[in-house]
This record gives structure tokens, sequence and C-alpha cells, in this order.
């Protein structure tokens, strides 16, 4: 690996670079952090010319999954430091609150986009070796004779070309990613058939604030999620049978929707802070991570149904997969297709079974029968609710949830705590200490 050394955070425009990443919010700027630290010379691009942008359309929650590679790059006491909280979750069905033993490992992390994406864009600038290169466009990649992507052209800021030359290059640009366009990577596209609105209320915190509320209606869905400054962020994602309500008057409608839950939230005593943002179209998008001398992180890898609340976290995790995978490739111990080939089964082991879940949910359906026992169950059996949780917040997949949600939830039933009448107590947690395999879950890839 060249030397990454350097006076004043600046690289000479005629070097090479170890890694090129395009887009730098948090799955671009944590990459060139790491990467950055190991000795790697990273030039980080994105298009915006402000290193304050952040993104406006996100619920900025980041799952308790997440939290352990946030105390590995040093990110969490400054998130924390500007005003993060941490949070549970507690859920409502039908059958009523899912509020599991308290666990600290599953605690996830609120702050705003708004100071969240500056934070870590300044970090990763700081970096030594990384240069931070703004309102710079990704118009076309560098390829050799064989196809292998060798860098990026880019449009400077007075409208010139430059082309970045890197060992790597990685897609960091979000769902649209223009890399991955530009490479041709496979994708695959599934419709999703609910709409978003949410915005930011001051005043009127939800009863159990910092923890975070979701309702989930069958199948509508709506949540709380309280953040810094005092504020709350509160969502709907109702079916699209309800957009022509949301249409005519946004904020009035996410009011009442709010309003209407069971068990409401305070929203009508809180005042609006923001303005009331909306997405109508979340198509899933889930592209191979991988390409000759390419990698895809964050979204640009895997957008999916942002009703669980996964973009920020996966975005921090698969940046970090990345940089574990390919330093020793950039060090010049093994060929780059080796490491990268360690990335894409990580990404797939991790990600692709929660996501083949959300996928099929995205359809706006409501709950199957294995749901409904789950759910019900969970809402009056400590057992349930802590396994649940686990797998809520993304600390195990689905290989592991259900093998023993299913038995648990079976014997909830069995027990006779979930009659008409409500009878029965809930049963002491169990173990305190979840029983967490120390090896991944196996998903097919």
């Amino acid at each position: 690996m060249q030397d990454s050394s350097h006076r004043n955070g600046i690289i000479s425009a005629g070097a090479d670079y170890d890694a090129v990443i395009v887009g730098a919010s948090l799955a671009g700027c944590t990459a060139a952090l790491m990467l950055g630290r190991a000795g790697a010379r990273v030039a980080l691009v994105d298009k915006r010319a402000s290193a304050d942008a952040f993104k406006r359309v996100c619920s900025h929650f980041i799952q308790a999954s997440a939290v352990p590679t946030l105390e590995r790059t040093g990110l969490l006491d400054p998130i924390l430091a500007a005003g993060g909280l941490r949070s549970h979750l507690r859920i409502w069905t039908r059958w009523g609150w899912i509020v599991a033993p308290r666990d600290p490992r599953n605690a996830s992390v609120n702050l705003r986009r708004e100071q969240l994406d500056p934070l870590v864009r300044a970090l990763a600038a700081e970096t030594p070796g990384v240069e931070l290169l703004l309102g710079r466009t990704a118009r076309a990649l560098a390829l050799d004779g064989a196809g292998t992507v060798t860098g990026v052209v880019v449009q400077e800021r007075d409208g010139g070309e430059r082309t970045l030359r890197g060992t790597l290059v990685v897609g960091a640009d979000g769902r649209d990613s223009r890399v991955a366009e530009l490479a041709g990577v496979p994708e695959r596209r599934t419709r999703h058939e609910r709409f978003a609105y949410g915005g930011y209320f001051a005043g009127g915190a939800p009863a159990h604030a910092p923890d975070a509320s979701i309702w989930m209606t069958d199948p509508q869905w709506a949540a709380a999620f309280p953040t810094d400054g005092e504020l709350t962020f509160y969502a709907a994602m109702p079916t699209k049978a309800r957009l022509a309500e949301f249409k005519r008057d946004p904020a009035r409608a996410l009011v009442s929707f709010l309003a209407d839950q069971p068990d409401p939230p305070p929203i009508r005593e809180a005042e609006l802070a923001s303005p009331v943002i909306g997405k109508l179209e979340m198509e899933n998008r889930l592209r191979r991570p991988v390409a000759p001398g390419l990698a895809l992180i964050g979204d640009a890898a895997l957008a999916i149904d942002p009703l669980w609340g996964v973009g920020c976290g996966w975005a921090f995790q698969s940046a970090e997969w990345l940089a574990d995978a390919v330093v020793p490739a950039l060090a010049g111990a093994e060929p780059l297709e080796q490491a990268l080939e360690r990335y894409r089964k990580r990404h797939a082991r991790g990600l692709r079974g929660h996501a083949l879940l959300m996928v099929d949910y995205a359809r706006g359906r409501k709950f199957n029968a294995s749901e409904r026992m789950i759910f019900s169950a969970a809402a009056r059996d400590d057992r349930v609710a802590r396994v649940f949780e686990d797998f809520g917040t993304r600390q195990i997949g689905p290989a592991r949830a259900f093998p023993r949600l299913l038995p648990l939830a079976l014997a909830a039933h069995a027990r006779g705590l979930l009659a008409r009448d409500g009878a029965g107590e809930r049963p002491p947690p169990a173990d305190p200490s979840p029983a967490r395999e120390a090896e991944p879950e196996t998903v097919a890839a």
C-alpha cells in the first residue's frame, strides 16, 4: 500500500489512490475512515458541494446491530455528545405492546441526519490518508482491457473532468447509485405498496421517551422516534389505499393518523418543527454488491423497505465489512477479487435473509399465520419478546430467530397465556444473557 502521509489533508492531484469512494454519506464516510486508518489513500467523492449536506428523507434510526460498528470506529461517543439518544423498541399490535426485558445490547441510536451526516463526514475528512472531494459528480468509470473497474471519471466544479484512479472503486451513492448503473451491476427490483410521510415535532413527547414506539395495525404502520433537541420524529407508512388523504394535506393527515393509533402518542399537544416530507415510491432494489474492481455499500447495494429502520445501521455495517475484507488486498497480501468475494459472502450472510422477509412484507399484506402467532405470544411472554427484540434490532437473522421463536410461541399458547380473557401472568424472563451464537447465521448467497 502506498504511503498515506500528506500535509494539510491534501494529496496531490496526480496521485493514485488505493480506494475511490463515490458518496460521502454514512456508508462512504465510514469506509473511508476505516480504510484511511488502515493506511490506505482514499478519495472520498460527493456531488454535493457542502460539507453540511444531509439526507432529508430518513427516520435517522440506527439499529442496535450497528452500535458495535459505531463503537469500533469511535463514532458513538461523538454521536451521543451531539445529543444522540439510546432507545429501545416498543411495538404495538392488536394483542398489546411488545416490550422486551431491558438488554443494553439492544439499545439503538437516534440522532437527526442534519447532525449525524456532517459529524461523520468531518471525522472521515480528518482521517490521515482521506481526501474529501466535494462538488464532484461521477460521469463514467475507467476500465482496463478486461473490463475491471480501475477508476472514476468525475466532473470538477469548474466543469472540467478528472479521472481518479484507484485499486478499488466503491459505490456508496445511494439507492439510485450512478456507480452501479455505470458498471451494469445486476439488480432486482420489487414494488413497494406503502408510502411514507414524516416530520419533526417539538413538545408532546411520547410517555416512554427516549424509547421508540411503533404501531403495527396490520397492515398500517406508524412510529414515534424521540431524538436530539427534544424533538420527536413522527412517521406514517400506510398502504397506498390511503395516499389521497395524505396528498391533500400531509401535515393534517400525519397528525390524525398518529392520534388515531391505539394508546396514541400526544402528537396533538406537539408543535410541528419541520416540513412534513413524503416519499411516495420506495421500490426495493437489491444489487450484487461486487463486480471486478468494484464494491457497493449501503443503499447502493441494498435499498430495502424503510419501514424496519435498517438503512442507517446497514450503511455502517456494510462499510465495516468491506473495509475488513479489502485491507489485506490493498496491502498486496492477496488478490482483490478474493477480498471482494469475501465481502460479498459476508454481506449476503448478514443481510440477505432479513431483506427477503422485508421484500415480502413490503407488498402491503396483512400478517400471516406465523407472524400472528409470534406477535401475540411476544405481547404476553418475556421469553418470546426477548428473542423477538434480538431479531427486530437485527442482532440475529431469521435463520437463528425463527427456530427459537416458533417453539417459544407455541409453548406460550399451550400455557394458555393468550386466552380471550387475557388471564395468566407473564412468566419470569429466561436466562438474562440471551443466547447468541458466535458464528453468523448461514443464508444462501
